[in-house]
């Protein structure tokens, strides 16, 4: 994976539900961010799949865990194991509901000899969408899912970059690096005898922030649509296609419609989904329901790679 400071990219490393399949392994997303590799759930599998498509699972910087159904959690346990055999002496985050606790402790109970690095663990308990982690270039949120169990969504934005300095206007206006500071906030130059530089002429922004959202495991609820407004791009899980409703409201699942709808409603630059019941093998079915109401839909398979 580059370490270019502004790549912004999602791998799909398991987009299947519960059960498994042929081709798919179990949910988990490895996301880069300005330079930090963060970890997304971890099914079964996962550590396999970063093998595979060739992410660096000793660069990991974080790991956050939606919740402790065993599909989005049981590849854990072999992946803290595989980067204590590898020497990893770096601190390893992780981002999960608070019932994820006893899970690692009983983990550490047994295998905490061969984990010669501090596990960093944060439960989630918030009742809306509240900043967990926090970098130079990064904020990322979790917030409440809806899935009859405590799960979370998260969100990863990019903050307000600072402001570039068009390299002639140095010499062109005489700049000082007082006045360089100044330009780079995002401000006009002023100076003492009325002279105003403009931050249009000397500055230029390089790059609109932008943002992904990850929502499995939910079925749609009131504020999701609020709390995503305007994101870059959302993942949402579309399990079921929309003859498996009353399926979906009962195992506290989304249809493929009421994903799209989540995102037609937020504003979302665009829709990525997964998490496919085993019943349908043919992901088309997902796709062609969710452009119905929001074109710009794309059905992930595991492997694939999404720029934000």
């Amino acid at each position: 994976m580059s370490n270019t400071p502004n790549i912004f990219k999602v791998t799909m490393l398991g987009t299947a539900s519960a059960m498994p399949v042929r081709d798919r392994t179990q949910s988990a997303q490895a996301l880069q961010v300005h330079g930090r590799l963060f970890l997304i759930d971890c099914g079964e599998g996962t550590q396999y799949k970063m093998v595979q498509y060739r992410v660096p699972m000793m660069k990991l910087d974080s790991i956050f865990i939606s919740h402790i159904h065993g599909d989005h959690v049981f590849g854990i346990f072999g992946l803290l194991s595989t980067l204590g055999m590898k020497g990893r002496t770096i601190p390893v985050n992780i981002f999960a509901p608070a019932n994820f606790g006893p899970i690692l402790k009983f983990f550490l109970s047994y295998y905490g000899e061969g984990i010669p690095f501090e596990i960093r663990f944060t439960p989630l308990k918030m009742k809306g969408p509240e900043i967990i982690l926090e970098t130079k270039s990064t904020q990322v949120l979790a917030f409440p899912l809806n899935h009859g169990i405590e799960t979370f969504g998260f969100i990863f934005r990019e903050k307000e970059p600072l402001y570039n300095i068009r390299k002639e206007c140095i010499a062109e206006y005489g700049l000082t690096l007082t006045e360089i500071g100044t330009l780079k906030r995002g401000e006009d130059v002023v100076r003492a005898d009325g002279t105003v530089i403009p931050l249009a002429a000397a500055a230029y922004k390089p790059y609109q922030p932008r943002s992904y959202a990850y929502c499995s495991d939910t079925a749609p609820f009131p504020e999701e649509g609020a709390w995503l407004k305007g994101t870059t791009v959302i993942y949402h899980e579309a399990t079921y296609p929309e003859e498996y409703a009353p399926e979906g409201e009962k195992r506290g699942h989304s249809t493929a419609r009421q994903a799209a709808k989540v995102a037609l409603e937020a504003g979302a630059g665009r829709l990525i989904i997964g998490h496919y019941t085993s019943r349908n093998v043919e992901i088309e079915v997902f796709q062609r329901e969710c452009r119905e109401i929001f074109p710009d839909t794309f059905a992930a398979s595991d492997g694939e790679v999404y720029e934000i």
